[in-house]
């Protein structure tokens, strides 16, 4: 998944504790995770943050497409079967097989070249599990943002909620949205690494949007629906707008917008976008 979520939440009043923030590079890109101490000293909650780290490398080693001796890379080249790979990639193929049917099959790792590929679920799920090392520390509120696949829970600061900026796609130094957010959201979209994106009915490069995000109490959903709606457009959206809990906001490639009703913008409704040739 390619997505460009930015947090924006504010830091936390005096009576929150310290705000730590770190970045990590794991995964082909930078994680940032922010957390909000409370009554956790600081040494703890900095160990925390060092553990959910561990999980995002041990993830990355094992997901790895880029990495030939990672069990993914193995997997597909036929070296183990599926029962002879670790759990986590079983337990992240059936997520996978969850999404393919909920998003009508616009997301399909099956159907991408060179063997099955969860890229598009794992990162989000990746991050889930980082956030969930600092759930169980103790910290009142987190948030983990990776490369767009972004996790979190609690408040920044009493009374606030978490924000984040969504990426324009033409226009690198604006936002086109600002959101709240519970729980995840996830972003995709060519803008940033090129047509990547495959369709899996035609197996070619192919994406009916300009950005796609998705917001919903699970990150690897999300991630997973994000990359859908970015292939598939308005098509996938529809899909979207019928799972429970889930939202998704669409700029299509002529700049217009539409997102599925429930999506909670900070300030008012997205506007057009701007015509990517003005």
């Amino acid at each position: 998944m390619t997505g460009a979520g930015k947090a924006a939440g504010p830091g936390p009043a005096p009576d929150s504790g310290v705000l730590i923030t770190h970045a990590e590079t794991v995964m082909g890109t930078v994680v940032s995770l922010t957390a909000v101490t409370g009554d956790v000293p600081e040494p703890t909650a900095r160990a925390a943050i060092r553990a959910a780290c561990t999980v995002l490398h041990a993830a990355d080693a094992t997901f790895s497409t880029w990495k030939p001796d990672s069990p993914l890379s193995r997997l597909r080249r036929g070296e183990i079967s599926l029962r002879q790979a670790p759990e986590e990639i079983r337990e992240v193929l059936s997520l996978c097989e969850a999404a393919r049917d909920a998003s009508n099959g616009w997301f399909d790792p099956w159907a991408l070249p060179g063997g099955v590929d969860p890229t598009g679920l794992v990162k989000g799920w990746a991050v889930e599990r980082g956030l969930a090392v600092l759930h169980r520390a103790g910290l009142p509120a987190a948030l983990v943002n990776g490369g767009g696949d972004i996790a979190c829970y609690g408040t920044p600061a009493p009374g606030r909620r978490w924000r984040v900026g969504i990426q324009h796609p033409w226009r690198r130094d604006a936002l086109a949205c600002v959101i709240d957010v519970e729980s995840a959201v996830a972003t995709s979209g060519t803008y940033e690494r090129g047509p990547h994106l495959i369709d899996p009915r035609t197996g070619r490069p192919g994406a009916r949007a300009a950005s796609a995000t998705v917001t919903g109490p699970k990150l690897a959903l999300a991630d997973a629906l994000a990359t859908a709606v970015a292939v598939g457009g308005d098509e996938a959206l529809a899909a979207v707008t019928g799972i429970e809990g889930y939202e998704g906001y669409l700029i299509r490639p002529d700049g217009s917008e539409t997102d599925s009703g429930g999506m909670t913008f900070v300030h008012a409704e997205p506007g057009p976008a701007r015509d990517p040739l003005g």
